[in-house]
């Protein structure tokens, strides 16, 4: 099954790139990686603020990283056409605006890994970083960013 035909088996939307909030371009390819910048947790145009471990629970933050990953989909698919070209998922990076009580960042950043695994398989599998900020772009709760194998 094609990667396209899952996603919609899955009953997922892949959104269109998002406007750059500032001087950067959502991806770039270098040869056959796509480096897609970070990309926050929107949906029709409402972004997912707050702190975790302060404003917002790990379940909070889990939905706003699949957010943060499905634009990071968006971008490569606006690259490159069709999802169908990814090869792997090589790398997601996850930043996570917490107290600094809060020790759950690989539990939020799960929300977009476990979302590469769901529509790429063994190909969604990949390396990864979880990290804590004191805050983020215009308030957001998190924020995801990837490298992607491209055929």
């Amino acid at each position: 099954m094609s990667v396209e035909a899952r996603i919609k088996e899955l009953g997922i939307t892949i959104p269109p790139a998002a406007k750059p909030a500032a001087a950067y371009i959502p991806a770039i390819r270098s040869g056959n990686l796509v480096f897609v910048s970070g990309q926050l947790p929107s949906e029709n145009g409402e972004l997912v603020k707050g702190i975790l471990g302060k404003d917002l629970t790990v379940e909070d933050g889990y939905r706003a990283a699949r957010l943060c990953a499905l634009n990071c989909l968006g971008a490569v698919k606006s690259l490159v056409g069709s999802l169908d070209r990814v090869v792997r998922i090589v790398k997601v990076t996850g930043y996570v605006a917490a107290t600094a009580e809060f020790t759950d960042h690989p539990k939020v950043i799960n929300g977009a890994s476990e979302l590469m695994q769901e529509i790429f398989g063994e190909n969604g599998k990949h390396a990864r970083a979880a990290v804590g900020m004191a805050s983020l772009p215009l308030g957001v709760a998190v924020e995801v960013e990837m490298i992607v194998e491209v055929e």
